[in-house]
């Protein structure tokens, strides 16, 4: 049952919040906190973008075209994803393709915009590694923001916690109370009590991965290197997030240390191990020491022409 006002409350800090999902009314349209989340994401993600893409020798300019068509054929891909993992909930099409209440699968928008981001990128003639590299950047600071919008929508939590900062609201005891709650083996959910606010360990452990890239981003080894390692950080992070949720998807009967696994945990282990798979061969094979990054091609191309009148 979806709430459009509730009263979430965090018992162990003594505080209580009032919270409406709709943030403002534009001609009698509602605009939810949910879509301004992931707009303020965007934005910020965007801003970062064009301050930096010539730090990965990405053309601000030529990139304009590649950012619309990955966001828009990223949010698309999203909705599909979360879609198709439980397509006989939703009586007709509009319900399908309606996201003002929610359901955006991240690893979908994620598929998506990498996919259709790299094609754009070809079309433009956008350099694709040093692009995803920027990209993996933006999507740190969208994911951190947008997983808020499932805080106002009272979404996305986990099972029930003792911790000091466990959550309670209307939302959170009505849907425990339903028959689609998954928990892992031997947990028992208490309707009435606390959980795992897991939307905010998410926006942490995004907001602390941008932070640590952002760091390492002179470092960096190779092109690609940034999107490597945020699909790492991501993934492992996502793998034990999902483990507390009480709303994934099992992936058939598979179980890893005697609990079933869940389909976004599978996803997060294949990439953890792929990713750092690659990683490993280029540092410790290839040996990559960033001499070959786009951005310094680029730079010493530009200085080749100087150099010669010189001579």
């Amino acid at each position: 049952m979806n709430y459009l006002t509730n009263l979430v409350q965090f018992p162990g800090l003594g505080l209580s919040f009032h919270l409406n999902r709709v943030a403002f009314t534009i001609g009698g349209v509602s605009i939810y906190w949910y879509g301004v989340c992931i707009a303020v994401g965007l934005c910020l993600a965007l801003i970062f973008a064009f301050r930096h893409s010539l730090e990965f020798g990405v053309d601000p300019d030529s990139m304009v075209d590649v950012i619309l068509i990955g966001v828009v054929l990223g949010i698309i891909s999203a909705r599909a994803y979360y879609v198709a993992m439980a397509p006989f909930k939703y009586e007709s099409i509009w319900e399908m393709i309606a996201i003002r209440d929610g359901g955006l699968a991240i690893y979908g928008g994620i598929i998506g915009g990498f996919l259709f981001g790299g094609l754009a990128c070809k079309w433009r003639g956008v350099p694709v590694l040093p692009m995803f590299d920027l990209t993996a950047m933006g999507f740190l600071i969208g994911q951190g923001c947008g997983r808020w919008g499932n805080f106002f929508n009272q979404e996305a939590f986990g099972c029930n916690t003792t911790l000091p900062w466990g959550m309670y609201s209307e939302s959170t005891r009505a849907y425990l109370m339903s028959s689609t709650v998954t928990v892992p083996k031997g947990v028992v959910i208490a309707p009435t009590l606390p959980v795992h606010p897991t939307f905010l360990y998410e926006s942490i452990w995004c907001f602390v991965g941008f932070f640590l890239l952002f760091r390492y981003i002179k470092k960096r080894k190779f092109n690609g290197d940034i999107t490597l390692r945020y699909l790492i950080w991501y993934g492992a992070g996502r793998f034990w997030i999902e483990g507390l949720r009480t709303d994934s998807l099992y992936l058939f009967h598979w179980t890893l240390f005697g609990q079933r696994i869940r389909v976004s945990q599978a996803v997060s282990l294949v990439m953890v191990l792929v990713c750092t798979g690659i990683l490993i061969y280029r540092l410790a094979v290839k040996k990559d020491n960033g001499v070959n990054l786009y951005v310094r091609r680029v730079q010493r191309a530009a200085e080749a022409p100087e150099q010669e009148k010189r001579s």
